[in-house]
């Protein structure tokens, strides 16, 4: 959904709605996530998860590529649940920028954010990373099979 900043130019690129996965965390920031309106090209695996925004691989994978967002991943994993605050006070970025990494976490399904009081706790979706999982299993298969003809036609069987 695109968040309307009332009348004005419209913003470049804002002619693509930006799908919101339902159930996600309270006020994880806005924006779109890294990736948005890439060509994931072929055998990208787009059939592999749905998203209601489309390609879930190419969104996990376009979220883990950050190494900061890979390191809340950690750290939310080492403490179960933490805040934004409590992250960074850990890593050495800033709150804001703590809340938009958060944010596209969220969008990309790896971590749920609740409400306790004024601040909103994260914890990871280990489930999520099925999705990748998955997709590098049909993607290993299909090596293996190719490399397998390859073997058999340069051994002359």
């Amino acid at each position: 959904m695109t968040r309307d900043a009332g009348p004005g130019p419209e913003r470049p690129g804002a002619e693509r709605p930006e799908a919101e996965r339902p159930g996600a965390g309270a006020g994880a920031g806005a924006g779109k996530g890294a990736g948005a309106g890439r060509d994931p090209g072929p055998g990208s695996g787009a059939d592999a998860g749905s998203g209601a925004g489309g390609d879930a691989v190419a969104e996990v994978f376009a979220a883990l590529a950050d190494p900061t967002r890979r390191r809340i991943l950690d750290a939310l994993a080492a403490h179960g649940e933490a805040t934004a605050t409590v992250l960074a006070a850990e890593l050495p970025v800033s709150r804001q920028a703590i809340v938009k990494h958060l944010g596209v976490l969220d969008r990309a399904g790896l971590v749920a954010g609740h409400r306790e009081g004024r601040e909103a706790r994260y914890r990871v979706i280990p489930e999520r990373l099925g999705v990748i999982a998955r997709w590098m299993d049909r993607v290993a298969a299909a090596w293996d099979t190719r490399l397998s003809a390859i073997k058999h036609l340069a051994e002359g069987e």
